[in-house]
């Protein structure tokens, strides 16, 4: 049973990259985490009403736990946040367009730039920006 388990719709391989992540971290709980695909008028539209930015964007994160940067996380600390045994640590939302347009403009393939696109929001959920070196 994986630790991290990302939950989406649409079909997207992101147990290796759960795995990855959870390990790289240190992770020890079983976490769970929410994944959705949107449209560029809808990303806009978020965008726009929870940064304050009217354009369109890549990856949007929403954490649900405040203050886990660098934590090792545990289901007992978070009890309102725990569904089925599993902690919530939040959603990342990705749109279509920008993924298409990302993959053409870098060369490789969609299932590539989802992939780091997953990477990037998860690292937002564990409260690291992306550009954060390992601990």
């Amino acid at each position: 049973m994986a630790k991290l388990k990302i939950v989406s719709e649409e079909k997207i391989n992101a147990k290796k990259i759960a795995k990855a992540v959870y390990k790289t971290l240190n992770q020890r709980a079983k976490l769970k985490a929410e994944l959705v695909f949107m449209g560029e008028e809808e990303m806009q539209k978020l965008n726009a009403e929870t940064r304050g930015i009217d354009k369109v964007t890549d990856v949007l994160s929403f954490p649900t736990l405040d203050s886990v940067r660098g934590k090792i996380l545990e289901v007992k600390d978070y009890p309102y946040e725990t569904e089925k045994g599993r902690l919530m640590i939040g959603s990342i939302v990705m749109c279509n367009q920008k993924i298409k347009e990302q993959a053409e403009e870098f060369g490789h393939t969609e299932e590539r730039e989802k992939t780091y696109l997953l990477v990037h929001g998860l690292m937002h959920l564990f409260g690291l920006r992306p550009h954060d070196r390992r601990r």
